[in-house]
C-alpha cells in the first residue's frame, strides 16, 4: 500500500494546507506557510518533486534551496521581534515523508519552554488556536512582495 503524502498533493494544488498562497514558487521549491500553526511566519520550503531522502536532492536543486534559504533569512532579519532563525528537516511525519525544510522565526519573547525542538508546540493547535486564515493570506502577500525585493 503506497502511503499518501500531502505534501505532493499540496505542491499539486489537490489539496492545499496552507489557506495562503505560496510565497516562493521556484524551478524545483516552493515556500509556503505552515497550517495550522500558531506561529505566524512559521515557512516550509517544499521540493517539488517527491523525495524522501536528502540524499535524492540533486546538486541543482540544492543551490536554489541555498538561495531560497538566503532570501528567508535575509527578510526574516528585518523583523525587529525575531532573535533567531530555527532552520530543521525530519520529514518523518505520517504522510509527510516527504522532505521539507522548516523555516520558523524564534521572536524574542519565546517561552524558555518552546526553546529549540519544543517550537514544534506552535503546530500542535488543541492548545493554541490556529492564526485565522485571512491574517495567513495577508502575511503570505506581504511576504512574497519583500522576498522578491532581496538579491543575490
Amino acid at each position: 500500500m503506497t502511503e499518501i503524502c500531502f505534501t505532493c498533493l499540496n505542491i499539486s494544488g489537490q489539496q492545499r494546507i496552507s489557506p495562503g498562497p505560496f510565497i516562493y514558487t521556484g524551478q524545483y521549491w516552493v515556500v509556503d506557510h505552515a497550517y495550522p500553526s500558531s506561529l505566524l511566519g512559521w515557512l516550509v520550503i517544499l521540493p517539488k518533486r517527491h523525495i524522501t531522502a536528502m540524499h535524492e536532492i540533486t546538486f541543482k536543486e540544492f543551490q536554489e534551496l541555498a538561495e531560497i534559504e538566503y532570501k528567508l533569512v535575509q527578510v526574516i532579519h528585518k523583523d525587529p521581534t525575531i532573535e533567531k532563525k530555527y532552520f530543521m528537516c525530519f520529514a518523518e511525519g505520517e504522510g509527510f515523508h516527504h522532505v521539507h525544510f522548516h523555516m520558523v522565526p524564534k521572536p524574542y519573547n519565546l517561552p524558555h519552554e518552546l526553546i529549540g525542538p519544543r517550537v514544534f508546540a506552535f503546530l500542535n493547535t488543541e492548545f493554541q488556536p490556529a492564526i485565522a486564515a485571512p491574517e495567513i493570506i495577508k502575511f503570505c502577500e506581504a511576504y512574497t512582495k519583500t522576498f522578491q525585493q532581496i538579491d543575490l
